[in-house]
């Protein structure tokens, strides 16, 4: 059965982010807020809670993960990032864009695409997002929360709750945050292309 926090979307309870970490990295998975919708989150190093999520989603080996950032400092760690590329970034985040970019060695192979070794990286502009993230001091491993059979995620916490009480550990109630997935952008050379239509300003990434 899992848990339940109502955390103020605006002034996050130190104590209840706590707890909420430390579910993390006891290998949970944890249903929480962003400023695209919400998302399934473990930790970067737990193979086996991925692999809970790839069941809940019913995805591939091929499914995409994300690498949720406090920062773009955590960004630089797990991707090659040129000046060109830092610009960009730096302008557009925080924000709901997720950007594939080459992946670093640092970035474990499962979570790399197979052949173009890319990773999705992403820093959230929602204030539940940040303080985990500030708590856990490290990028959590996400996926949109859209579940099997359905175009749009989940955005109600007491839905979440009642679907995904039995798959998940903890669902973070921090209020209602849309129901857009995050923009794809695919950055290489300075260069950014949308992959995916989402929440945003898009024109911003044309050529």
């Amino acid at each position: 059965m899992a848990q339940y926090f109502q955390i103020h979307p605006t002034h996050p309870q130190p104590r209840l982010i706590k707890r909420a970490v430390d579910i993390v990295r006891a290998g949970g998975v944890i249903a929480y807020p962003t400023d695209s919708s919400y998302a399934l989150g473990c930790h970067i190093g737990d193979k086996a809670a991925m692999e809970r999520i790839r069941r809940i989603r019913r995805v591939d080996q091929n499914h995409n993960f994300t690498l949720v950032c406090r920062d773009l400092s955590e960004v630089a760690q797990y991707a090659r990032v040129s000046n060109a590329d830092y610009r960009l970034l730096k302008a557009n985040t925080p924000g709901p864009y997720t950007f594939i970019l080459p992946a670093t060695r640092e970035v474990p192979r499962r979570l790399q695409h197979p052949k173009r070794k890319t990773i999705g990286l992403r820093v959230p502009d929602h204030v539940v997002a940040q303080a985990l993230l500030a708590e856990l001091n490290e990028p959590l491993m996400s996926s949109t929360l859209i579940l099997p059979g359905e175009e749009l995620p989940l955005s109600d916490p007491e839905e979440i709750r009642r679907r995904l009480e039995h798959d998940v550990d903890l669902v973070v109630d921090g209020g209602f945050c849309g129901l857009e997935p995050t923009t794809v952008v695919e950055i290489e050379g300075g260069r950014a292309s949308v992959a995916r239509q989402g929440k945003g300003d898009n024109a911003r990434f044309t050529v």
